[in-house]
């Protein structure tokens, strides 16, 4: 069982992203991979985050359980739906049946970390402690990312949760003195396994490709997949 989870230091860092990218350079390398989100809000606004990493990532193998119409955090969007979020272990059941043998199994969380995702509070954390995951985290090139990172971190390691690497999810074609100090210290943190161009996801799949295939270490990649 490979299962790596992808979660953000908050919403909007470009985790869609970065778990596209990843799952494009696997599929790239000749790794049989799947997506798992679990819980999408926003539907109504048309965002199928799912379905967004299919386009950019190449990936067929798509999983998801509760898809809520407002964009909000799944709570509060389940709570106006008038509905209920999955339990702990309809999540754990919906990852394990995308997960194989030398399989590598993307499970993308809902804004950040410690964000409701279950039924009694269960969090995006608790996937990964009851699957062994480690996890990957994608955070922001600009001021406040050192602290979001750091609180992020600390939580991983509350629970005995390693960290996968960081990934910078929208580097800046103007980045300046702010950015390029971040991303040095960042490395310090946690190994920085990406940085991913700001847009990306706007690229077609030419380009998405190009740019998957550069983005990450391939002896990283391949290190996932038992």
């Amino acid at each position: 069982m490979s299962v790596l989870v992808v979660t953000g230091t908050d919403t909007g860092v470009g985790k869609t992203v970065a778990t596209a990218a990843l799952a494009c350079h696997a599929r790239l390398a000749g790794v049989d991979v799947a997506v798992c989100k679990p819980v999408q809000t926003g539907s109504a606004d048309g965002d199928d985050d799912l379905a967004e990493v299919g386009r950019l990532a190449g990936v067929t193998e798509l999983h998801g359980l509760t898809c809520l119409p407002e964009p909000l955090a799944p709570a509060a969007a389940a709570q106006r739906a008038g509905t209920r979020l999955p339990t702990r272990d309809a999540l754990g059941a919906m990852v394990a049946a995308a997960d194989r043998a030398h399989r590598l199994t993307l499970v993308e969380g809902a804004g950040g970390l410690l964000v409701e995702i279950g039924d009694g509070g269960t969090t995006l954390r608790d996937l990964a402690v009851d699957f062994g995951a480690s996890v990957l985290v994608v955070g922001r090139a600009g001021l406040g990312t050192l602290n979001h990172v750091a609180l992020t971190l600390e939580a991983l390691a509350a629970h005995h949760v390693s960290c996968a690497g960081l990934v910078i999810g929208a580097w800046p074609a103007d980045a300046g003195v702010i950015e390029s100090g971040n991303r040095e210290v960042l490395a310090t943190m946690a190994p920085l396994r990406a940085v991913l161009p700001d847009g990306a996801g706007g690229f077609d799949a030419e380009r998405f490709e190009s740019m998957s295939s550069q983005a990450f270490d391939p002896l990283w990649v391949a290190s996932l997949v038992e």
